[in-house]
């Protein structure tokens, strides 16, 4: 299972008939099990990026290459969760074939058991977010995209969920594309590190990380801070 990302070039035609570029040529891969992770200022192209890798968005240039019959799972900025079901009933609606047992494992990973019959009303949005990562591994993706989705949490809770998440990417070979404006989550999630430039944004920097995220102690990772601290952030 592989994803390949070229794309050309992205333009949008403004009312006034103008004509902005939003995204320069980006090219990179994802095998499966590899977690890649798009960095970039706010605004630069990056839901755009998303929605084209996604099929949501064909009017651009250049081409996306995936498998098929590619299972996708999507955790977007906000949980977008349906409020007139309850937590188990969001998640079965994605997976309905989903087995009790492998439901069972998920609520229990993201500590939702005892809000299976909680409406998305009754929830904080740290826990709604849990149900929306519950619902994107439900289907057993074979590629998963996060957009931002520990956003606007505090350090303390971000840093559970964080681990969560990898536990679950741990537990599956799935392709993984997450975009964080966090260096924490990056160096602690990621594989492989894109750095983008602003509009229209193009790679400035690939960052491999060769140490398995469960071998990455706090020294290795004050020391990759450093290295990052040290690139040129400035486009190519």
């Amino acid at each position: 299972m592989r994803l390949e990302v070229d794309i050309t070039g992205k333009t949008f035609n403004s009312a006034a008939g103008g004509t902005h570029e939003v995204l320069a040529p980006v090219k990179f891969a994802l095998q499966s099990g590899e977690v890649g992770v798009l960095i970039g200022p706010s605004g630069c192209g990056k839901s755009t990026m998303l929605r084209i890798i996604l099929g949501l968005d064909r009017d651009f240039q250049g081409q996306i290459a995936r498998p098929p019959e590619a299972r996708i799972g999507m955790v977007f900025q906000e949980p977008r969760l349906l409020p007139w079901r309850s937590v188990e009933q969001n998640v079965r609606l994605a997976a309905p074939d989903i087995a009790d047992a492998k439901l069972a494992e998920l609520f229990r990973i993201l500590e939702l058991d005892a809000h299976r019959s909680h409406f998305p009303g009754e929830l904080s949005l740290g826990l709604a977010r849990r149900v929306a990562l519950a619902r994107a591994f439900a289907v057993e993706p074979d590629l998963l995209v996060l957009d931002e989705p520990l956003a606007s949490l505090d350090d303390a809770l971000a840093g559970r969920l964080r681990d969560e998440i990898a536990t679950l990417v741990a537990n599956r070979p799935v392709m993984t594309l997450l975009v964080t404006h966090s260096i924490d989550d990056a160096i602690r999630l990621g594989d492989r590190l894109f750095f983008l430039s602003p509009r229209p944004a193009h790679i400035i920097h690939e960052v491999p990380i060769a140490i398995p995220r469960a071998k990455r102690s706090e020294t290795e990772l004050v020391r990759i801070r450093a290295q990052l601290a040290a690139l040129p952030l400035e486009s190519k």
